[in-house]
């Protein structure tokens, strides 16, 4: 990580020390970083805890691009659940509840609270989501590449850490996309050809990932039945989208004022969320599941499975712990697929269906940066279909090395 002034009453000596330390070996190398600000617009995360954890800041020093990295102009950046459960320390095995106050009490200094299972390293910019251009590049980058248009894989792979190489996830493990500037490698930064805008493009990263991953774990083919819980959210709608184009057919689960747009994305059936599923479609009517509510609806979405059928979960909005019945998984030689990290062809593929027109992103409110608060608590009334985005410039195409 880079680092964030030091003269922030509310930012901790050590966290500042590493910072300024990881910047000292920044890589001098890079193409025409002279023309870029030396400072940026950002929103900094400084603990776990409510919305009052996030600060909106203007002097936060725009990091340089080091070997085979290129540096992102953010134009838009979504919002995901990650980014809640993060601030809130919902990913500790400590938390125990979805209620931020009492998730953020729980977790205080809890070595479990991040994504991967650690602590979360504060200050911390979050934001999986990107959309923006190319405007500097680190060595062994062609400048070419400067100029470009380009979506981020959120999934950086093979990154060096004090623990050797890892995964990390961008905006939980490292800095992301909350701000103006953002370095990422070069491998994760996709050109885009696409008439859309940066904001609409902005939905794709995390999202589509995420329901890609879930049917492509679920090897979901053409003519299977397949459930699709939290059908109007962020993941839900992207995987009624990828389910229908491997020519599946999609049962929804949504709100009732949600349901035409559902609909309008590919679900054959739209049922609301408090259905009796096994009164409408019987047991064993359902091949694959999609989950991303989980919570007390669990043990019929079982029930709902044919023999031999999948189940792949990436979320747990409606709760994270849940009843199994052993017999109801051996019995029908079940399948339960946790999904979160990607395999590398996941991100190309929606590069590929977005420029063929294949999958629409589904857009539904943007904010300024500056209004993260708000669009948190929009997101979290979950009265929208679709991605609420943040925007972080004109969109205006730029171009500067």
């Amino acid at each position: 990580m880079w680092p964030i002034d030091a003269t922030h009453r509310d930012l901790t000596a050590p966290a500042l020390d590493l910072l300024q330390s990881a910047a000292a070996a920044a890589d001098s190398k890079a193409v025409s970083m002279s023309t870029v600000p030396t400072y940026m617009s950002a929103v900094l995360l400084t603990g776990h805890g409510d919305l009052d954890r996030l600060e909106y800041r203007t002097d936060v020093p725009v990091p340089q691009p080091q070997a085979d990295e290129v540096l992102i102009r953010v134009r838009a950046a979504g919002i995901n659940n990650t980014d809640i459960n993060l601030r809130t320390g919902w990913y500790s095995a400590h938390a125990g509840t979805p209620n931020a106050q009492e998730a953020a009490q729980r977790t205080s200094g809890a070595d479990d609270s991040g994504w991967s299972g650690r602590a979360v390293e504060f200050p911390l910019i979050q934001g999986a989501d990107a959309c923006g251009y190319v405007v500097a590049v680190g060595s062994n980058v062609p400048p070419a590449r400067c100029g470009e248009r380009v979506l981020i894989d959120p999934v950086l792979r093979s990154r060096p850490t004090p623990r050797g190489l890892e995964t990390l996830y961008l905006g939980s493990d490292c800095h992301g996309a909350f701000a103006e500037y953002l370095v990422v490698p070069a491998v994760n930064a996709h050109p885009i050809q696409s008439a859309l805008s940066d904001a609409e493009l902005a939905c794709i990263p995390c999202s589509f990932s995420a329901a890609e991953n879930m049917l492509e774990r679920a090897a979901v083919r053409a003519g299977e039945t397949v459930l699709i819980t939290g059908a109007s959210g962020g993941v839900g709608s992207a995987a009624v989208q990828l389910a229908r184009r491997r020519q599946a057919q999609v049962v929804a689960l949504a709100g009732a004022a949600k349901a035409a747009q559902v609909s309008r994305l590919g679900a054959a059936t739209v049922l609301a969320r408090a259905a009796d599923l096994l009164g409408i479609l019987g047991p064993q009517s359902v091949d694959v599941v999609i989950d991303v509510v989980g919570g007390p609806g669990f043990p019929t979405l079982l029930n709902l499975l044919r023999r031999g059928g999948r189940y792949a979960v990436a979320g747990a909005i409606a709760g994270a712990r849940v009843e199994l019945d052993l017999r109801t998984l051996y019995l029908k030689d079940l399948r339960l697929l946790g999904c979160t990290l990607t395999d590398v062809s996941v991100f190309a593929n929606l590069v590929r269906y977005l420029e063929a027109g294949e999958v629409h992103p589904v857009l539904a409110q943007t904010y300024p940066v500056s209004a993260i608060a708000q669009a948190q608590r929009d997101f979290l009334e979950k009265q929208h279909t679709g991605k609420l985005v943040l925007l972080t410039g004109e969109a205006t195409r730029e171009r500067i090395c």
